[in-house]
Parts: structure tokens; sequence; C-alpha cells
């Protein structure tokens, strides 16, 4: 299997995420991380099952896959997430040194890529757009019915 065709299949796993946080009221946000062609940590949004505005996705998959791999850094790693990451995120991926990251649907009210200066990792590849009409009808969807 190709990268693309693998990095789609992760995010298709990330789609899922984002499914089961929809199911739990959460806004619809999935991630993973992959690492040496496997997943090696999966998680959605938990902000209102833990209260907690920080437990975005990518937080919560930063913290799982660190733990998967018994170390701070993500050097060889690559994060694939259905929204583009905040900057809350994006400075969390800068610490944890990411390698890759993917974003399918931008975020144009709350993106990283609004700010000015880069906020990751100036070593940290990013692309976007994989699966991007899937991962924005997904939320669109999501807050049509919640309105």
């Amino acid at each position: 299997m190709n990268a693309h065709n693998l990095e789609e299949k992760f995010m298709r796993e990330a789609l899922k995420e984002a499914q089961a946080a929809a199911r739990d009221g959460e806004i619809p946000v999935g991630a993973v991380i992959a690492c040496q062609g496997h997943i090696i940590a999966r998680a959605h949004n938990l902000t209102q099952r833990l209260n907690d505005p920080t437990a975005h996705a990518e937080m919560q998959v930063i913290t799982a896959a660190t733990h998967t791999l018994g170390g701070k850094y993500l050097h060889d790693c690559t994060l694939m997430v259905t929204l583009e990451p905040c900057v809350m995120c994006a400075g969390a991926l800068f610490w944890a040194q990411i390698g890759k990251v993917i974003y399918g649907a931008p975020d144009p009210k709350r993106g990283f890529t609004l700010l000015q200066k880069p906020v990751l990792h100036p070593k940290t590849t990013v692309e976007s757009g994989l699966l991007q009409e899937e991962c924005a009808q997904l939320l669109f969807d999501f807050f049509k019915q919640r309105r």
C-alpha cells in the first residue's frame, strides 16, 4: 500500500473516532497517530464527558501515543485529525515534536493556520484536505442537528 492510501486509511479511522464523538454528544473531531505504518493511538473529543475544555481529540491522542511509545517526543509519527487543530493543540503538537500533521477540514474560525507566525515545530510537515468533504460534512450535520 502506498503512503497516500495508507494515510487515507488512517484518516478513515480518525473519521470513525469523530463519529463516536458525535454519538456521545461531543463535537465530532477524531484523531489517530500512526508510527511506522501502524496506528499507535486513537481518540476523539471528550470535552463534554470530562467537563474539560482542553480534552480535544488531539490532546487525548498525544497523551495516548506518548504512553504507548514511553516517551514525550513523536518525531517519527503522523497525526491524522478530521479538523484543523486549534492553537492550543498546535502548541501541544509543537512540544511533542510531531513529525507530520494531516488534517481533513480547515477551521476558518479557530484553526492554527490563522496565526501569522508558525506554531508547529519547524521540522513538522503539514498537509491539509485529506477527505475534506467527509470531515466537513460530519461537522456540518452535527451542528445542524444541534440548532
